[in-house]
């Protein structure tokens, strides 16, 4: 590719009847100014180019860590949630064995206390009938007094 330096160093050998050398040299000079303008901006559109595909690499970089990212965000709250509803079976086992212990509990207490209600209830009657006993023994003791009398 030929370079404004190149078109402005060419030099054409004249001949008879040729060009005319001032007009030619104007327009290589308008040549060269219009080709190093757009010399110049081919030069910065391959470096923008070049700069846009650095910065797409970058971007494509960034949306892989976010879709990375991303992916391990969902496994790591599937796994909070599965230990989440692990954590809760168990406080819910937990919770019901505590509750068969407890109503275990409450139904031994509930055995001891009718089987203490029903030993009193036998020891009363027991001490109600040796009560019966004894006052009749004492009335009979009383009506053989009173006889003897």
């Amino acid at each position: 590719m030929l370079t404004p330096l190149d078109i402005e160093n060419k030099k054409f050998p004249t001949k008879f009847k040729g060009y005319d050398d001032a007009e030619v040299d104007a327009f290589l000079d308008q040549l060269t100014i219009d080709y190093e303008r757009l010399y110049k901006e081919n030069a910065e559109l391959r470096a923008q180019v070049e700069e846009n595909k650095r910065d797409l690499e970058h971007y494509r970089s960034v949306e892989k860590t976010l879709q990375n990212t991303l992916v391990m965000a969902q496994t790591t709250a599937e796994d909070i949630k599965l230990n989440a509803q692990s954590r809760a079976e168990q406080i819910i086992r937990d919770a019901q064995s505590e509750a068969r212990k407890a109503t275990e509990e409450i139904t031994k207490e509930e055995f001891e206390i009718r089987r203490r209600t029903e030993e009193l209830k036998r020891q009363f009657s027991v001490y109600k009938a040796k009560m019966e006993a004894l006052l009749i023994s004492q009335l009979e003791l009383l009506q053989d007094k009173e006889s003897e009398e």
